[in-house]
C-alpha cells in the first residue's frame, strides 16, 4: 500500500520514528513534514537521532495563529495528496498538523488513520484536544494506545475500526533505553547536576506561555526550590519571557532545546519531572520518575490513577508541595502496552482500506 504520513511536531516525530520502520517493511510511505515545528532543535535533530528518513515533502508552514496555521497547511496538504493519491493517510497525536492532514484527507476521500486515537482531557479550551477530538470522529482506523481512550472513543459512538495497540512512544524508550543510560556519564557533568538531585522542568503550552501571570509563578516557584532545575526552554516560552521580563533565579539552568535521548536521559536521572507537555509525563511515567504536571487536567489519566503524577496547575504552593512529596510506592503497571504497537499497527493496516 502507498501511504502517507503526516507530521510536523516534535512529539509527531518520536511517533513517527518506531511506526514508519515498521510501515516500510511492507508497505510505501511517504512522509509529508509540514514545518509546525521548524526550529533545528525541535525539528532536524529528531530525524537524525531517530534515524527516520528525510521528508518527501517539507511544507514550511511555520507559526501563524491556529486558524491561519491550520488553513495554511490543509492546503499544501491538499496539494501533496491530490498529487500522490495514497492509499491512505496517517496522522499523529493532536497538533494543527494532525487536524489538517486528517481534514485534507477525507475530503478528498481518502481513508484516515489515527495513531493515539481517543485521548482526551475534556478540556476544550485546548487546542489539542479539538484536534483529537475532530481527528477520532473523521478516521477510519484509530490505533489507541490504551484501554481508557478505547473507553473515549466508544462514549462518543466510535466503535468501528477501532483497536487497542499500545504507545508507539513506549515502543520507542524500549527500544533506546540502553543508549540513554550510556549519555549520561556526559550529559549530566556537562550541566553540573548529579542523579537525583535535579528538577528537570519543561514548559510550552499556550495556556502557560501566553499568560504571563502563571508564566510567572512558574518560573518563581522553580526558583524557590533547594536544588538546580534544568530547563530546557522552548523558543515560545524564551520570547514570552523575555516579552514579560520575567527574570529566572539562579537556581533555574536554562538551556537551548535538546534531542529526543539527551531529554530522555535528563528525565531519567531527575528527582522529579515538572511540565505541561503529555509525552513527557508519560515518559516520566514509563521511566519510573514522578512528575508534576502543570495543568488542571491529562490525557493521561493512568498516570494520576497510579499516583506518579500530580496535577499542580500553575500554584507555586502546589508545585512545591508535589515537588517535595514523598516518591509513591504504588506499583505503576503497564498501561501502555507490550512495546509492539508499531509492528501490530503496521500489521493492521495490510487489511486496509
Amino acid at each position: 500500500m502507498r501511504l502517507v504520513s503526516v507530521v510536523g511536531a516534535r512529539p509527531q516525530f518520536i511517533k513517527l520514528a518506531p511506526v514508519s520502520r515498521a510501515l516500510r517493511r511492507t508497505h510505501q510511505e511517504v512522509i509529508v513534514h509540514t514545518g509546525q515545528h521548524y526550529d533545528d532543535g525541535l525539528s532536524g535533530t529528531f530525524f537524525r537521532e531517530l534515524s527516520i528518513p528525510a521528508p518527501d515533502y517539507t511544507l514550511g508552514i511555520g507559526s501563524g495563529s491556529h486558524g491561519a496555521q491550520t488553513g495554511h497547511m490543509l492546503g499544501a496538504i491538499e496539494e501533496v495528496l491530490v498529487l500522490e493519491q495514497p492509499d491512505g493517510v496517517i496522522v499523529y497525536g493532536d497538533t494543527n498538523t494532525t487536524l489538517a492532514g486528517a481534514l485534507a484527507a477525507v475530503k478528498l476521500h481518502i481513508p484516515v488513520a489515527h495513531v493515539e486515537a481517543g485521548l482526551r482531557s475534556f478540556n476544550r479550551a485546548m487546542p489539542e484536544e479539538i484536534n483529537r477530538i475532530v481527528a477520532d470522529h473523521v478516521a477510519s482506523r484509530l490505533f489507541c494506545p490504551t484501554e481508557e481512550a478505547r473507553r473515549h472513543l466508544a462514549d462518543e459512538g466510535i466503535v468501528d475500526g477501532v483497536e487497542v495497540v499500545g504507545d508507539v512512544m513506549y515502543d520507542l524508550l524500549l527500544q533506546v533505553r540502553t543508549q540513554i543510560t550510556e549519555r549520561a556519564s556526559d550529559l549530566l557533568p556537562a550541566l553540573e547536576v548529579a542523579p537525583a538531585a535535579y528538577v528537570l522542568a519543561t514548559i510550552h503550552r499556550a495556556a502557560n506561555t501566553d499568560d504571563p501571570a502563571s508564566l510567572r509563578r512558574i518560573v518563581h516557584a522553580l526558583g524557590d526550590l533547594s536544588m538546580p532545575v534544568v530547563f530546557p526552554i522552548h523558543p515560545r516560552t524564551r520570547h514570552a519571557m523575555g516579552q514579560h521580563e520575567i527574570v529566572p533565579s539562579k537556581a533555574i539552568r536554562l538551556v537551548d532545546t535538546v534531542g529526543y535521548l539527551d531529554m530522555l536521559t535528563l528525565e531519567q536521572h531527575a528527582l522529579r519531572v515538572v511540565t505541561d507537555s503529555g509525552g513527557v509525563q508519560k515518559e516520566a511515567f514509563i521511566l519510573g520518575v514522578p512528575c508534576v504536571t502543570l495543568r488542571e487536567d491529562t490525557e493521561w489519566p493512568e498516570t494520576v490513577a497510579a499516583n506518579w503524577n500530580i496535577l499542580a496547575g500553575s500554584s507555586p504552593t502546589a508545585i512545591a508541595d508535589a515537588i517535595h512529596r514523598p516518591a509513591p510506592v504504588a506499583p505503576r503497571g503497564h498501561p501502555f502496552g507490550a512495546g509492539d504497537a508499531a509492528i501490530r499497527i503496521a500489521q493492521a493496516l495490510d487489511r486496509w482500506p
